[in-house]
């Protein structure tokens, strides 16, 4: 068996690595040709090229490709680029328009991962007659009882588990990830080693396709119409102002409302500070509250994506649960149904909960183990329900 689980031998083992030009892939790809794997390098074209060589700092864009090329060339192995420039548009970034319309915050590096990589990308593999498709996530792969499991990264400052909740137990099988047991200066170290030109090549920071940040323009761009006017309206139906559309807004945000401080019954300020607490694109109205109207305690789930060893169904299952990419697992309760939906039950309401965010589920304590996740289409506070 050799280091990544197969019976075979390195030489004889063919190795697809996704190379996204960054210096994680491409020290995960100089790994795998230092310990004799047949590697095959494998670079997606996401962009036009000519408008990709100006994209600085988007993964998979024109430069990137051409730095993939190069650690292939220098290390010996064999790269390819594949244009999956029309994958891209349909099922990442006309889902990501798409979702901002209906009044969502969308996450498409996890539409990216489930779709184009981990589907697409993993079948050519496949084509190519490859044992494993090795990434550079920050996640690791064990085995366990009832087969491979999906686990946080050793760096939980690095670890991107919750980017690929989506992961099937097919697609687990035949992925590989060689950072996940590494801190990110380790790997960086490795780059040095290996003379790669990419060693202290900056991470990536923004959304690929939107290296500026701008979401609302791409929105607007795509779809044209998308930021029509409308009210913003605090919860006692009172109108404080108006917007240039619901794409410019998220559950939770405080800053850039363009709103006027309210005054009390007695014509004194208001200071007490007002967020976005949800959005209702059907009348395009943005609706905002004190900081106590966020909190939530029940979370819908669908699309339920289990990794777990057997569904909680009604009598449920205790978890910790990530809400957000950057926020803190919070302790819940979770329960299914046969139609793959979930209902989250919080311990503690949780703020600035949005629709189309996911909810990522781990086992409790000490375990780093990834139970599963999925989209978040709802959420519900239980004393208001009652």
């Amino acid at each position: 068996m050799n280091s990544l689980g197969i019976a075979k031998a390195p030489k004889d083992t063919r190795v697809v690595v996704a190379m996204s030009g960054g210096v994680d892939s491409s020290v995960t790809a100089a790994l795998m040709a230092e310990q004799g794997y047949d590697v095959v390098g494998i670079t997606l074209q996401l962009y036009d090229h000519g408008a990709a060589l100006a994209k600085k700092g988007a993964c998979c864009a024109g430069l990137d490709i051409h730095d993939a090329r190069n650690v292939a060339d220098k290390l010996g192995f064999p790269h390819y680029v594949l244009d999956y420039e029309s994958r891209f548009r349909q099922e990442v970034i006309d889902d990501f328009a798409d979702s901002y319309l209906r009044g969502e915050t969308p996450i498409p590096c996890v539409r990216c991962n489930q779709t184009v990589k981990f589907r697409d990308l993993l079948a050519t593999a496949k084509e190519l007659e490859a044992d494993v498709l090795c990434t550079g996530h920050y996640v690791r792969r064990e085995e366990g009882a009832a087969g491979a499991e999906l686990h946080r990264a050793i760096d939980p400052q690095k670890d991107q588990s919750y980017f690929l909740f989506a992961t099937t137990r097919e697609q687990l099988d035949f992925l590989r990830f060689p950072l996940g047991g590494m801190e990110k200066e380790e790997t960086r170290e490795h780059a040095r080693r290996f003379g790669l030109a990419i060693a202290d090549k900056p991470d990536s920071q923004d959304i690929c396709f939107v290296p500026n940040g701008r979401y609302a323009e791409l929105v607007e761009k795509l779809r044209p119409g998308a930021a029509e006017p409308g009210e913003i309206v605090h919860l006692d139906g009172s109108v404080l102002g108006r917007h240039e559309g619901i794409i410019h807004y998220t559950v939770g945000q405080r800053k850039g409302l363009g709103i006027g401080g309210r005054r009390d019954e007695g014509g004194n300020p208001d200071t007490e500070a007002l967020y976005v607490v949800r959005l209702d694109p059907a009348n395009r109205r943005v609706i905002v509250g004190p900081r106590a109207a966020l909190g939530r305690d029940t979370v819908y789930v669908g699309d339920l994506n289990w990794l777990g060893d057997g569904l909680p169904g009604d009598e449920g299952v205790a978890v910790e649960v990530k809400l957000r990419s950057a926020s803190a697992p919070a302790s819940a309760k979770l329960y299914t149904d046969a139609d793959g939906r979930g209902r989250v039950l919080l311990d503690t309401p949780q703020h600035g909960i949005a629709r189309g965010q996911a909810a990522v589920f781990y086992v409790p304590g000490e375990s780093t183990r990834v139970l599963g996740g999925g989209w978040i289409t709802g959420t519900e506070e239980r004393a208001e329900a009652a």
